[in-house]
């Protein structure tokens, strides 16, 4: 390895490069970590969502939450038939259609394909995101906490609240170096049968990656935008960078605008 140009670049990236060989295979270290990494993606795939811990942390911001589930029963299902996690059970429909009432977003902490990403970063963005809107006067609904969900619940969700725009907060399927990945979807009028069109995907939330207080000032300026062009999605372009940042770090407060 001695002289291998691509070695200095291993500091720059999480990305296996410059492992080395051992004669046609790999050494055995870079093998094990491979291994490693294998083993906590399948981990974070199958960690049971803790719900309960996720609505305490929201009630101790003073955040009234409601709890939902998809019309997957199991995690087993809900791998194998996706279909499952884009609809609602009964229950959790009548729930939701009780709670209704004329609110401009609803924010949705899901599980999706990491439960462990939404226990990591889920309920400090999603803070800093609602204190913004609510400065700004808009009425927030409760937040949902939905479990064995995929992105297009946020849809059935939003349009049995009454939203006008819904942020679904929710583990992405985990990478070989990141398996505690968040991901943020945002819709303008959802309702069922939206196509991933008509979303804003901002990705790969983490300290890693997009840390929490960035990617709280992209998802507030966003439903601002959504908010005042009316629509989501492929036309809705991502010029957060140049906007001043919306988000406070040190208190979950407020820069002026």
């Amino acid at each position: 390895m001695h002289g291998d140009p691509w070695h200095a670049l291993r500091r720059y990236t999480a990305a296996r490069i410059a492992l080395g060989r051992a004669g046609a295979s790999l050494p055995t270290a870079p093998m094990l970590e491979f291994q490693l990494a294998h083993a906590q993606a399948r981990d974070a795939v199958h960690l049971p969502f803790d719900a309960t811990a996720i609505a305490g942390a929201l009630e101790r911001l003073g955040l009234a939450c409601l709890r939902v589930r998809s019309a997957a029963p199991a995690r087993e299902s809900y791998l194998r038939r996706p279909d499952l996690g884009r609809r609602l059970d009964d229950a959790s429909r009548e729930a939701l259609r009780a709670a209704h009432g004329v609110f401009d977003a609803a924010l949705v902490i899901a599980d999706g394909l990491s439960p462990l990403a939404a226990h990591r970063h889920a309920v400090p963005l999603l803070a800093l995101a609602r204190e913004a809107l609510a400065a700004r006067g808009w009425r927030v609904a409760p937040v949902v906490i939905a479990e064995q969900s995929r992105v297009a619940l946020g849809d059935e969700i939003g349009e049995a609240l009454g939203a006008g725009i819904v942020a679904v907060l929710i583990g992405e399927r985990p990478g070989l170096s990141s398996p505690d990945s968040l991901g943020v979807y945002l819709t303008f009028e959802p309702r069922r049968g939206r196509a991933d069109a008509q979303r804003n995907c901002i990705s790969n939330v983490r300290p890693e990656g997009l840390p929490i207080v960035r990617a709280a000032h992209t998802l507030v300026h966003l439903m601002l935008e959504a908010r005042t062009r009316g629509l989501t999605g492929v036309q809705l372009k991502d010029d957060s960078d140049a906007v001043p940042l919306l988000v406070r770090p040190d208190d979950g407060g407020l820069l002026d605008a």
